[in-house]
């Protein structure tokens, strides 16, 4: 070879010229065949110097990586091989069962004596013929793997052995990444030191995948695949039975002969799985595990007439709770197995990385016989359920089935205690505490607008703003229900009526002085995609769950300390290990001035029922529990889509969330009247199930850093002299306290107010001077 390229090099002779006009046409075809020569045998050098090269890496990355991993002790390694899965568990915050976590997948053990030496050669003949023989990897198709993926030469895929499969299902799971593939080999050669070939084998047929049974039941197990599908002990498997099992691992679900109800595939899907039964057969035979005589009696045989008619199992039904403690253990599953293997954040830009990791995780989480215990207190979530299905229907007002989401959150931990996700969940599965996303409306009124203006010195708990009629930037009058706006008004009754044109105009200052909005809600899980909508301090462009709204509320009755929800505390082995623990993560996102003068402020809310009769019907239900520091607001979406009652004591926030799935309006009266009477009966349930959840007798109170000034009533600033109208005056009044997080109350200046036209000054004022 070496020669060979060496003579391309060497000089050669000089040919004589022939001039180009006296070239023949054989001369042309002669110039063309010698050029193609040439090209082809550079590319042969090229590709030879490349194939080197890309041999070199291959073999480099390859030895770098088995060099990183080390090899597993023997006791562990075997006992991950031979863990079987075993039941999950949901548990309350009391140790108490909430249900097992499913799983489809049957799964029993047999020894070796218990399984037919028919499949067990049927599985060596089509996966890993020379199963007997190799050491636990086949070092032609790792190397093969290895320069298919560096250098795209060759394939990529490898040639996977027996252990190197039972290693992948049982340790390290099928993510397409070097370092879990270089865990894959060391652990198959050390398990072939560990353990028998026969060992090996039966803990493979124990474990591998065989799609469905004639339930509709996934299943793995060479036991539960021959009980499943022919009715028969493993031990009694025919050729043709074990030709068919055999060929299920490849690609279980496609080549079973039943659908996911149990029923039987029609005949073209059925022939994908008869036709891999022939390949295995003819596999047994090439390899010497049939006789020629034994191929040509099965090859042809009908084994469709042997597959069990399907069967139904009764339905296994769960509620919100499952569902929605399942989805967050899956996504702390999803973490600690990536964690635990070490992957990188360049695997993770991996699509099919992640997937393979969260199908990991889902099969971990069901399978690994793990107890996961949530926040949940039994006794109060029991409670709310049945406050739903007694009080519910005090939400009905005529206009069709009324829908309701509630969550009850820790103030000082952000663990969801309970929650309410429907009325019924047998009739709609949809979780309104959790996965329906609306319009706040009002509700986000002191969280997003006033809260933030108070943090940023800009206004104090009797600033005065603009409740005169204005309009959008696109002409469209700020309505307040009917009415168009009044005159000008403190801060306690626009937050007591809800009027949103105070609320129009406190977020126009935010944005006038660059106040990073995006910042304050970002820090409270707050997903909202434009920050320049106009009326997005009324709810209008502003999608939020109940759960992520009670978060935010929860924010301001924790003195301004956000902690982010949660529902699962801790998840254990079965031999005890904590593998995730619950861990406080607490986010400063207001002060603790502006949260607490907020709280006084939501206060006053509830107490003047203008926009909620929540107060006077829990008086009339239970005094001691309506004697609590509540606080709270209300909020109605557009056309009266959506309707919201947002509670808090000093320990605990209650969201709630009344509407229709199809965003249909209610009564203009529903959230004022209905919403409140049924919240009020929820409070008083929570309440007797558990006397101390609700903190009735802690108080709120102003931090001491609170700015107390002294302030004119009319214009929620300090007495001062003002010029108005080419006359300067001496503004007095009555006087009342502000609080203040930043600066206090400034003086008395023309433009006292927030927001407000030049033509609205001049009615403001001679309201405020009357005859002087």
């Amino acid at each position: 070879m070496i020669e060979r390229m060496k003579g391309y090099f060497q000089k050669r002779p000089k040919k004589e010229r022939i001039p180009k006009e006296e070239w023949t046409i054989g001369d042309v075809a002669g110039v063309g065949l010698r050029t193609l020569k040439l090209l082809s045998n550079l590319l042969f050098i090229l590709g030879f110097l490349g194939f080197l090269f890309g041999t070199g890496i291959a073999l480099g990355y390859t030895a770098s990586l088995l060099d990183d991993v080390k090899v597993p002790d023997k006791e562990e390694l075997v006992t991950q091989i031979r863990n079987i899965s075993a039941i999950s568990e949901l548990k309350y915050a009391d140790g108490s069962s909430i249900s097992a976590i499913d799983s489809d997948l049957l799964r029993v053990a047999v020894e070796s004596q218990d399984i037919s030496e028919n499949i067990k050669k049927a599985v060596i003949a089509t996966e890993d013929e020379h199963f007997k023989e190799h050491n636990g990897i086949v070092t032609k198709a790792v190397f093969r793997a290895t320069l298919g993926s560096v250098v795209g030469i060759g394939s990529s895929s490898g040639g996977s052995t027996l252990t190197q499969q039972l290693i992948k299902q049982q340790v390290v799971g099928d993510a397409p990444t070097f370092k879990r593939k270089a865990v894959e080999i060391v652990d198959a050669l050390a398990l072939e030191r560990y353990l028998s070939k026969d060992e090996i084998l039966t803990t493979y047929l124990n474990v591998a995948p065989f799609g469905r049974n004639n339930k509709g039941q996934n299943i793995a197990g060479v036991e539960e695949a021959a009980r499943g599908i022919f009715g028969v002990a493993a031990k009694d498997l025919s050729i043709p039975q074990s030709a068919f099992i055999a060929g299920l691992p490849q690609s279980p679900i496609v080549y079973s002969p039943y659908a996911a109800d149990g029923r039987l595939k029609s005949p073209e899907n059925m022939a994908l799985g008869l036709e891999r039964a022939k390949n295995v057969l003819y596999n047994m035979y090439r390899t010497g595990a049939l006789t020629e005589e034994e191929y040509n009696l099965y090859k042809d045989y009908d084994l469709s007439q042997e597959f069990l008619p399907a069967e139904r199992i009764p339905e296994i039904t769960h509620d919100y709770l499952y569902f929605t403690a399942m989805e967050e253990a899956r996504k702390v599953m999803y973490d600690y197995v990536i964690k635990r293997d070490q992957v990188s954040e360049q695997d993770l830009k991996n699509d099919a990385t992640v997937k393979a990791y969260q199908e990991l995780a889902a099969k971990e989480l069901s399978e690994g016989g793990y107890i996961v215990t949530t926040t949940i207190n039994k006794n109060i979530h029991t409670a709310m359920q049945n406050a739903v299905d007694n009080f519910g229907g005090l939400l009905n007002d005529g206009t069709g089935f009324v829908e309701t989401g509630n969550v009850l959150m820790d103030n000082r931990t952000g663990a969801v205690l309970g929650f309410i996700g429907g009325r019924d969940y047998q009739s709609n599965q949809n979780n309104h505490a959790f996965d329906t996303v609306r319009s706040p409306g009002s509700t986000i009124k002191p969280i997003l607008a006033y809260g933030i203006a108070i943090d940023q010195g800009l206004m104090g708990s009797a600033s005065v703003l603009s409740n005169y009629p204005t309009n959008f930037s696109s002409g469209e009058p700020i309505m307040h229900v009917d009415s168009r706006g009044t005159a000008m008004m403190d801060l306690q009754e626009a937050l007591n009526t809800s009027w949103n044109i105070p609320a129009y105009w406190t977020y126009q200052l935010l944005r006038e002085k660059g106040v990073n909005v995006r910042g304050y809600m970002e820090k409270m899980g707050y997903d909202i995609a434009e920050y320049g909508i106009e009326s997005l301090p009324m709810g209008g462009g502003v999608e939020v769950s109940v759960a992520q709204h009670t978060n935010g509320f929860q924010t301001l009755a924790n003195n301004g300390v956000y902690l982010e929800k949660y529902m699962v505390a801790k998840i254990t082995k079965k031999d005890g290990t904590v593998i995730y623990e619950h861990t406080d993560n607490p986010v400063q996102v207001y002060s603790k001035a502006t949260a607490t003068i907020m709280q006084q402020l939501l206060r006053g809310v509830l107490t003047s029922g203008a926009t909620t009769t929540f107060r006077s019907r829990l008086s009339q239900i239970n005094g001691q529990v309506a004697g609590g520091d509540w606080i709270g607001k209300t909020g109605t979406s557009q056309f009266n889509g959506d309707m919201w009652l947002m509670l808090s004591t000093p320990k605990v926030t209650l969201g709630g969330w009344i509407g229709h799935d199809d965003n249909t309006s209610m009564a203009p009266l529903t959230g004022y009247n209905n919403n409140a009477n049924f919240m009020a009966n929820l409070v008083n349930a929570i309440h007797q199930a558990d006397p101390s959840v609700l903190g009735i007798n802690e108080k709120f109170n102003l931090d001491p850093s609170v700015i107390k000034t002294d302030v004119l009533k009319s214009t929620g600033d300090r007495p001062a002299t003002v010029t108005i109208n080419g006359r300067t005056i001496s503004v007095s009044g009555q006087m009342v306290p502000s609080y203040w997080a930043k600066n206090g109350a400034p003086a008395t200046s023309y433009r006292f107010g927030i927001g407000g036209s030049d033509s609205d000054y001049q009615k403001a004022w001679a309201a405020i001077l009357g005859n002087r």
